[in-house]
């Protein structure tokens, strides 16, 4: 029997990969291209366009790692490629969505674990799970989400508004405000932000030699992360649309430009939960990332 060789990535290696990922690519250029028109045609979806870098910045601190695996599996690519090929075509057939960009996700990986071996896929796993990211959620479920989330930001800016003497009324999702009903729908429930926001914490989480425990729960947090964010957005929205005409106005533009925002409001407050961490003396990081093996 043969031993398996330790990788390095020669240029060759490093053609290859490319060349099979271009493959997936290509053989899926259907499902790619609905995923990237739904990204681009769709508000709630636009996170599809965030994860490819999120995905290399994972990739490439744990670059190292390659040093620490052997060449060897890569006969579970092809059968990946099978099973997503498979899923596609029936999602295509069928009318399933999901399927049909679970497929090509599949596929794609499938193509770098024939090229690299499958201890490069476990070793890199947080990358393929992000990837899985990229797949659009379906409507009805992401719809479902979004009811609660209208309903918690209208409670909680109410609230949080009436601490500030500003005097305003909920009733389900719309917030009264001087005899002005501002409704909190979905463009600013905060829906828009929920899966850019998992992503950054996810990248966050991932990205740094966390403990296992830590990553957990910064992930876990990334909804409850969204809701605080979103709230501190609709409580000056919402006080513009009370303040009259020009109020109205300036809420609008607000409204508008203030959605990315929270973007890096979100990861200042990540930082805010490590530190906190490490003032209550809870061991927070675990190893440097790209000299470990796991």
């Amino acid at each position: 029997m043969i031993a398996a060789t330790r990788i390095k990535l020669t240029p060759v290696l490093a053609v290859l990969a490319f060349v099979l990922a271009l493959f997936g690519v290509v053989v899926c250029f259907r499902a790619w291209a609905d995923i990237a028109r739904i990204g681009w045609e769709i508000p709630e979806y636009q996170h599809v366009f965030l994860v490819p870098f999120v995905a290399m910045f994972l990739a490439y601190v744990r670059r190292e790692r390659l040093n620490y695996v052997r060449l060897s599996g890569t006969a579970l690519g092809p059968t990946l490629v099978v099973i997503g090929w498979w899923a596609g075509n029936f999602g295509l057939n069928h009318g399933v969505q999901l399927l049909l960009h679970l497929g090509a996700v599949l596929v794609f990986i499938g193509c770098l674990t024939a090229a690299l071996g499958k201890q490069v896929l476990f070793r890199f796993l947080p990358v393929a799970f992000v990837l899985l990211l990229i797949v659009p959620m379906p409507q009805h479920i992401r719809l479902e989400i979004s009811k609660p989330l209208q309903r918690y930001t209208a409670e909680i800016s109410s609230y949080l508004l009436g601490l500030f003497g500003v005097s305003t009324q909920v009733q389900g999702s719309v917030i009264v405000i001087n005899d002005q009903p501002v409704n909190v729908a979905e463009a600013c429930n905060g829906m828009r932000m929920v899966f850019p926001l998992l992503l950054i914490s996810y990248g966050f989480a991932f990205g740094l030699p966390l403990r296992a425990g830590v990553r957990i729960l910064i992930v876990a947090l990334s909804p409850v992360i969204a809701l605080i964010c979103n709230v501190l957005r609709v409580m000056p929205l919402v006080w513009l649309q009370g303040q009259g005409k020009i109020g109205q106005t300036w809420g609008e533009r607000l409204h508008e430009q203030s959605g990315w925002i929270m973007v890096p409001l979100a990861f200042l407050v990540l930082l805010g939960v490590i530190r906190l961490l490490r003032w209550a003396m809870v061991p927070v990081y675990r190893y440097p990332l790209a000299s470990q093996g796991h």
